[in-house]
Parts: structure tokens; sequence; C-alpha cells
């Protein structure tokens, strides 16, 4: 069941003494898992860069299909910007809710997916009813062409502060962040005319509201100063002690001495 929206993969509540799985890290790895699983070692068609790991991880080459782990072995598990990619998200996600006892799941949203499309992505997402419904992207109506991600990923999120802002109040605007415990709740293809509605038909207000709840003045106050402080939090953190990963390479390298 999911237990709460995080600001980012930053904000995880993750104790010291947890053991951390991460799935898909890519070129991207958070610095706090402790194994890191990819399937693709030399081909870049999923991901922005060359595979990246820290040196103190482990590192297992094998699908997230079919991890090669135990039930329970993991006390967390992340899972950043996959899910949108695999081939089957019922089978990925059952492993992640095998081998861990709770997790984190960040994917585009839909409107992510019309801002920033990739063509490696499989499925559309929405978190609706704290379920992750996946619809099939081919499936789905729009120009998927015209990539604003220059502006949308490599612009605004460091030169805008205002953008930064609602990026962390209104998170969920065009990433689905997803935060469980036990089990994930979700949907494949929807066949109910609800959730099919908002893949396919133009959202009215009710549709809206479903998906970003109106809020009183004060708790609109409250999201968008502890946001800010959050933000603030964690320009420091980077600042300060933020760590390179290193090449795959390099990493074999270390470990092979």
């Amino acid at each position: 069941m999911k237990v709460r929206t995080p600001y980012d993969r930053h904000n995880l509540k993750i104790k010291k003494s947890d053991r951390v799985l991460e799935v898909g890290s890519g070129h991207n790895p958070s610095f706090r898992s402790n194994v890191i699983v990819e399937k693709y070692i030399d081909n870049n068609y999923h991901r922005c860069g060359d595979v990246k790991i820290y040196p103190h991880q482990e590192f297992v080459n094998a699908n997230g299909e079919d991890l090669p782990f135990k039930d329970k072995e993991f006390d967390y598990v992340i899972c950043n910007q996959v899910l949108e990619h695999v081939d089957n998200p019922e089978k990925f996600i059952n492993e992640l809710t095998r081998v861990a006892k709770r997790g984190y799941i960040e994917t585009p949203s839909l409107i992510g997916e019309f801002l920033f499309p990739k063509e490696s992505h499989r499925w559309v997402i929405l978190e609706i009813d704290n379920k992750l419904v996946f619809f099939e992207k081919e499936r789905m109506p729009g120009n998927y062409k015209n990539n604003y991600g220059e502006l949308f990923l490599n612009y605004l999120p460091y030169k805008s502060l205002a953008y930064k802002l609602l990026s962390y109040s209104e998170g969920s605007l065009m990433i689905n962040r997803y935060d469980w415990s036990d089990s994930v709740e979700f949907i494949i293809n929807p066949q109910d005319d609800f959730y099919l509605s908002f893949f396919e038909k133009k959202w009215n207000r009710e549709m809206v509201e479903k998906l970003f709840q109106n809020e009183s003045k004060y708790k609109e106050l409250r999201k968008t100063l502890n946001a800010f402080l959050y933000m603030i939090k964690k320009d420091i953190y980077v600042r300060l002690f933020h760590k390179s990963p290193i090449s795959i390479e390099e990493y074999m390298e270390l470990k092979n001495k």
C-alpha cells in the first residue's frame, strides 16, 4: 500500500541499518543503495548516459523481472524512472515487493510524458486512488514527437526558482512519486471506464480535482513553505556532501585489485 508522496528520491525514510536495493539505477544511482541491479550494461537506449556506480556498492547484472535474491532480502528497494520502460510491469512490481519490505517508485506522469517523451518508454502512468495505472503508450492519443525536455528537464530546474518550487509543491504534476510498504497497488491497461477516461478523454474539472485536490489557502501556503524549506535543505546537502559515482570500468578495476 502507498505510505506517502516524497519530494523526490532523496526524501526517503530509510534507516541507517536498512539494506537497500536499487533496480535500474543507470547513470544516476542513489548513494544510499547497498546493491545495484542493472540489466543493460553496454546499451544506453533506456538511459541518458553510461552506467555509473559508487565504490561502496555491490553491482549485479540482472533483469528486474527475475531478480536473483531471496524473499524479503532487503529492507528497502528504489526503482527510479524504470517502470515506464519495462516489458511486463506486473512481473517487475511483483519482484520488487517479493525481495523488499518497503520501497520507492518514481516514473514520469502522463503530463510528463507529453512534455519530455522518450522513445524507449512503453507505458504512460498515472497515480489514481493510490494506484499506479499503466496504459500502453502506443494506444495513447497525442503527439510524442515534440520533446520539450530541454526546457523542462535541462533548463528550468537549474535556472528558475519558481519552477523548482512548483516541482516540489506539486510534485505529481509531471512525476509519479510512490513510497510503499508491503505491496503496490496497480492496474495495467484498465478496462474500467473511469480509469480509461484519464487516458482517452479530455480532462474535466472533476477529473482534475481527483488528481490534484482542492485545498484551503492555509494548506496551500503550508505546502509551499515546506517545499521551499526542503528545496533549500537539499541544495545545501548536495553542495556539501554530494559525491560523484564512477564508471563501471573504474568500478571493476577497483574490485579486481
